[in-house]
């Protein structure tokens, strides 16, 4: 009988995606025990921060792969409730390492959250330097998962697509605002590399077939700036909002400068990805 392929996270934007890509239905999905969704309704429940929820699990059964994108990546949250953060993202990556066979190969997705801003776009090699607390908790998990085998850490950008709920992911936030009248803050001096949720998806799934391990950056084909991205997706959705733009300074939560990631290879998986704003 062939293993199976687990996916945490699958109620985030990367994970939703990855479900929608995954075309011949191989993903066994986890979410928490608080979705509600009907689609959700026959999928594991799964808390990260449980662990004796790990040892339950592999000892029932031990999958072929993990793909994780799962933890709490709202960065306000994040600052308001640090030890909450580093109880699920970090913590439970404790817990995963620790009854997580050996043989099971490892994906784990990262974010561009680990880097502050800089001039100079950030490769594998560059230096991580955290201004929030989820970029804290993400540096951390990725140092540990790095010292084991058969493991694969994927920083990413910003993934634009539909999500699992009206509120999941940059585009149903700003389709979910407009609709309930709610204010729209952008702010224009964060610039990322942002790539659309599907392209992101299938490029995450191919790595996760290959022999690859160790860090990789999915890097897109420029940096788009905040303001420029949602002018972009007002005009492309004719969402019709109307927003403030301010710039990271006035806001009350560290928000990135200019964060492009790039990579130092050169393989066929290496090569950026469209930008969702192309120019």
């Amino acid at each position: 009988m062939e293993k199976k392929t687990f996916l945490f996270g699958a109620t985030s934007v990367i994970g939703w995606n990855l479900m929608l890509a995954d075309k011949k239905k191989k993903l066994v999905p986890f979410c928490n025990s608080h979705a509600r969704l009907p689609s959700h309704k026959k999928w594991n429940r799964f808390n990260l921060e449980e662990e004796a929820a790990y040892q339950t699990l592999f000892l029932k059964e031990s999958p072929a792969l993990l793909i994780h994108c799962g933890g709490i990546c709202d960065v306000d949250k994040c600052e308001d409730e640090p030890d909450w953060a580093h109880h699920i993202n970090v913590k439970g990556i404790d817990h995963l390492l620790t009854y997580l066979p050996d043989s099971v190969r490892l994906v784990y997705i990262s974010s561009d959250h680990v880097f502050g801003g800089g001039l100079t776009p950030f490769d594998e090699k560059s230096k991580t330097a955290p201004i929030s607390v989820y970029g804290q908790t993400r540096v951390l998990a990725e140092q540990k998962i790095l010292k084991r085998a058969n493991s694969l850490v994927l920083r990413v950008g910003l993934a634009i697509g539909p999500g699992a709920t009206q509120k999941t992911g940059h585009l149903n936030w700003l389709h979910y605002r407009k609709q309930k009248g709610l204010p729209l803050t952008i702010v224009k001096d964060e610039f990322r590399s942002v790539v659309w949720a599907k392209d992101l998806a299938n490029r995450i799934l191919d790595y996760s077939r290959s022999s690859i391990c160790g860090l990789r950056h999915i890097t897109a084909k420029r940096a788009v700036s905040r303001l420029e991205l949602a002018e972009y997706l007002n005009r492309r959705f004719r969402i019709g909002a109307t927003f403030s733009v301010r710039t990271r300074k006035e806001q009350p939560v560290p928000h990135l400068g200019r964060v492009e990631l790039k990579t130092l290879y050169r393989d066929s998986l290496a090569k950026s990805l469209p930008a969702v704003v192309s120019s």
